[in-house]
């Protein structure tokens, strides 16, 4: 910036912070107050001198080109399909404009804030302050701890509407670490009343199982002891927030117990990204153990987001983080999400622009749809974000209808699904969306948003799983969270075999879903839970998509030869 440049903006903001009528709310329609239903306490005023980080978002450029290269490259019938990009490709398309980094860097100096680093995307600035910098640097924001009882720290939020200058809101999208708290009751875990013996209760037959492990998945959704990795440069991670950790221990056991010589196998994780230092979870343990028992004997990752400061939001560290990592495994298994109404349109705007960036690398990222099924807020359903991105793949839950048997499949009523109130339903899938819409069995219009995206893209069982946990083995774990990393894995499989073949993998798998209905196990009968008045329900499981079961549970051999026969 030039001398004469940095005087010019340096009047300016003197002008700015001298009128408050010159301020901007970034996210005023957000719901302040929703964590008051969540369990989240109140504390004490936050010290002046405690030490947070927040992060500044950048306006990007060329959003709508980086949209129609996503959906081209994600498209089986487009010439563009799998010619993917690189992070500096993506800095290229969509950097920030070098002004918007030199005024907003510029204003943070100006306020005393210098521990500040900008992303490999240049497309975050993310600092470190004193909490009475940052309540000057944003008036009207307020600082307090807050308490939970799964949560065993605190976490710093603010309490009010922040602001910045209007020449600085044209320039940034929102400040990151003020309002959102981590979700603390995403997914559901229960425990039945089965008594562990290996010797009874791991069947091995074909007619008979009590409870659902890797062998059952796998015969399940037709994969053999033949489809396992090999390829070099195949991978996979969980992604974990809640100071939810794994044990290797648990993993080695649980491959010791559950999958013994049945097929080829890993027993251990690759790596380790962020802190993995505390008791294992329920959650941890459950994603890890699926997804190197359906992605058999592929490279595997454990990606922690804890936050290192009380007051970051640890989904969006996460994201940055993929973001600024040049390269990280192709299907990441993500068991978390909130309501759409606790979070402010500007920031799933963009947060979806980061899902794009994602599948524009070729990333394949899978959110579990929750475990409240439709959701019910007042007198309508409840939709939850990320799930109801255009740019993920959302995945939903089944149970077998014979609870020991490994036939048919049913649709579970705590599966997450319905319409997004905020975005509009993509055209890979408006088909298929529509001859659902045109059934008899819809719910009534007031209770959803019929041009909404529809979701979950596809399902998998999600109930009556063991795991290992501090070396126990324990049945009865059920949720989206345990169909999520059963589907990551087996897609780390058509991502196995194309790249054996020298083709790309699978990136953003949505459209490829919807283009191949054939490859799908229908699911039918059964209902969510939701606030219908005349039963409590949702929606139910029909022919063809439904926003319970998606387009159904995967037949492998079907996806394989589909993804095999895709265009690259």
């Amino acid at each position: 910036m030039s001398l004469i440049k940095a005087i010019i903006f340096t009047i300016l903001l003197a002008i700015e912070f001298s009128s408050a009528s010159l301020l901007h709310a970034l996210e005023k329609d957000q719901n302040l107050y929703y964590w008051q239903n969540e369990g989240w306490i109140k504390a004490d005023r936050v010290s002046e001198d405690k030490i947070i980080e927040l992060t500044f978002a950048l306006k990007q450029q060329n959003v709508k080109q980086l949209e129609d290269f996503l959906l081209q490259v994600s498209n089986p019938d487009s010439s563009l399909y799998g010619k993917y990009v690189s992070v500096e490709q993506l800095t290229r398309m969509i950097q920030p404009k070098d002004d918007s980094i030199e005024i907003v860097s510029l204003w943070l100096k100006q306020n005393d804030v210098n521990d500040c680093e900008l992303t490999l995307n240049k497309d975050f600035i993310r600092c470190t302050m004193k909490v009475e910098i940052a309540e000057k640097l944003l008036p009207g924001s307020n600082f307090y701890n807050f308490q939970h009882k799964k949560y065993s720290r605190n976490v710093v939020r603010s309490v009010s509407h922040y602001q910045v200058p209007n020449y600085i809101a044209e320039h940034i999208d929102f400040v990151g670490g003020l309002h959102r708290f981590p979700a603390v009751n995403f997914f559901k875990t229960k425990f039945e009343n089965i008594n562990y013996n290996k010797n009874h209760y791991i069947s091995h037959s074909e007619l008979f199982h009590i409870g659902v492990y890797p062998s059952v998945l796998r015969k399940r959704y037709n994969l053999t002891a033949d489809d396992v990795g090999s390829h070099p440069n195949n991978s996979q991670v969980v992604a974990q927030f809640l100071e939810q950790y794994f044990n290797p221990n648990d993993l080695s056991e649980f491959m010791s117990i559950f999958v013994g010589k049945d097929f080829p196998h890993k027993t251990s994780i690759e790596k380790v990204i962020g802190p993995d230092t505390g008791r294992s979870g329920v959650e941890a343990s459950l994603d890890t153990q699926y997804i190197m028992g359906l992605g058999a004997n592929i490279t595997t990752w454990f990606w922690s987001t804890p936050g290192r400061h009380d007051n970051q939001e640890p989904f969006l560290t996460w994201l940055v983080d993929i973001s600024n990592t040049s390269q990280v495994p192709w299907v990441h298994s993500v068991s978390y999400g909130e309501d759409e109404s606790t979070l402010s349109e500007v920031y799933m705007n963009r947060v979806n622009i980061e899902f794009m960036k994602t599948g524009a690398r070729g990333l394949t990222i899978l959110f579990a749809s929750g475990d409240n099924g439709a959701g019910c807020q007042g007198n309508k359903f409840s939709p939850n974000f990320p799930v109801s991105s255009p740019y993920v793949t959302g995945v939903g839950g089944t149970a077998f209808k014979n609870p020991f048997g490994s036939g048919e499949e049913t649709s579970y009523e705590i599966s997450g699904g319905g319409f997004s109130n905020l975005f509009l339903q993509p055209s890979y899938q408006s088909e298929r969306v529509n001859e659902y819409l045109k059934s008899d069995n819809v719910p009534p219009e007031q209770y959803f948003n019929k041009s909404g995206r529809a979701y979950p893209d596809i399902a998998a069982l999600s109930n009556h799983f063991w795991i290992v946990n501090n070396r126990i083995p324990v049945p009865g774990v059920a949720g989206t969270s345990a169909a999520t990393p059963t589907v990551a894995g087996i897609i780390s499989m058509l991502n196995e075999r194309r790249l054996q073949n020298n083709k790309p993998p699978m990136g953003f798998i949505n459209p490829f879903l919807y283009k191949n209905p054939q490859a799908f196990f229908d699911i039918l009968g059964g209902c969510n839970e939701g606030c219908l008045n005349t039963n409590d329900k949702g929606f139910c499981a029909e022919a063809g998509f439904d926003p319970v079961t998606g387009n159904g549970t995967p037949n492998y051999p079907e996806l394989l030869k589909a993804a095999m026969n895709a265009v690259n």
